[in-house]
């Protein structure tokens, strides 16, 4: 009996070690087609691949299980809202070496998250970004242009903050700043790393959201969602999937990477797939 209990034992505890070791580096697909009445007729099919909350991580030799399952996607662009490196184990090289394969799918949209922001050394790796030919989109917007018909990428920097009101006026300046210019009247997509910002984003009328940073609430559970987010507290809102706020959509990316909490629960790291649709 005392083997047979050992066993038992024994078989549990590998079946978790796999289940774990999955949860963290097994990776998922999530898909959004999504249909516009402003989205010019020549973006229809567009299709983004959206990356968040890398920390660091590696998915493979030199990322290439990453990069296989963004390759086969073949996306038009790739866009990526903040948390490449974490501020606590800073490591250039594990981002860098997505990056420079990331470029060779598809053009590349990068915000900053948090991590970066109070790292201290994100001028060196801005640099190596641009260098790239990372497109980083820093309180700024770039015009995208099919066959005479425009659509704009805008990205603004994290609000790092331990402030929160201070962390909404610095989101609403950034704003102001990366909307300079802008035709107000085009389909307007927005890069930003907080979800929990989405009304703020709402205000500036932003056609399409894509963020990032709530990490899927870390460990989420049936038909309660994710448990914690940094800036929401407990089973929070904003943690995954489509949001709608007036006429804004956000997408919510659950991340790649880990901070804080090396373990994901009944979440495994995902990449976001949305196809944009003309009505």
């Amino acid at each position: 009996m005392a083997n047979f209990k050992s066993v038992c034992i024994i078989i549990i505890v590998l079946i978790l070690l796999v289940f774990f070791y999955l949860q963290n580096n097994w990776i998922s697909k999530t898909r959004h087609k999504i249909s516009f009445q402003k989205l010019p007729k020549n973006y229809h099919g567009l299709k983004i691949v959206h990356i968040s909350d890398l920390h660091n991580k590696s998915f493979g030799k030199e990322q290439e299980y990453l990069i296989s399952q963004i390759n086969k996607e073949n996306p038009n662009i790739i866009v990526i809202t903040g948390d490449l490196i974490d501020s606590r184990r800073y490591n250039e090289y594990i981002a860098m070496k997505f990056i420079e394969e990331a470029v060779k799918i598809a053009p590349v949209y990068y915000v900053t998250g948090n991590h970066e922001i109070r790292s201290g050394s994100f001028e060196d790796l801005e640099k190596k970004l641009v260098d790239t030919g990372v497109k980083v989109l820093r309180n700024s917007w770039e015009k995208l242009d099919i066959n005479g018909e425009s659509i704009f990428i805008v990205g603004i920097d994290d609000p790092h903050s331990l402030e929160k009101n201070k962390s909404s006026r610095l989101t609403k300046e950034y704003l102001d700043i990366a909307t300079k210019g802008l035709d107000a009247q085009g389909f307007k997509i927005l890069l930003a790393h907080r979800p929990e910002k989405i009304h703020i984003y709402a205000e500036d009328g932003f056609d399409l959201v894509f963020s990032g940073h709530a990490h899927g609430g870390q460990f989420r559970f049936p038909f309660l969602g994710g448990f914690v987010v940094p800036n929401q507290g407990f089973f929070p809102k904003y943690t995954s999937g489509k949001h709608i706020v007036d006429h804004t959509m956000i997408i919510i990316s659950r991340g790649l990477g880990n901070s804080i909490i090396p373990q994901r629960v009944f979440n495994r790291p995902e990449i976001v797939i949305t196809e944009l649709l003309a009505e």
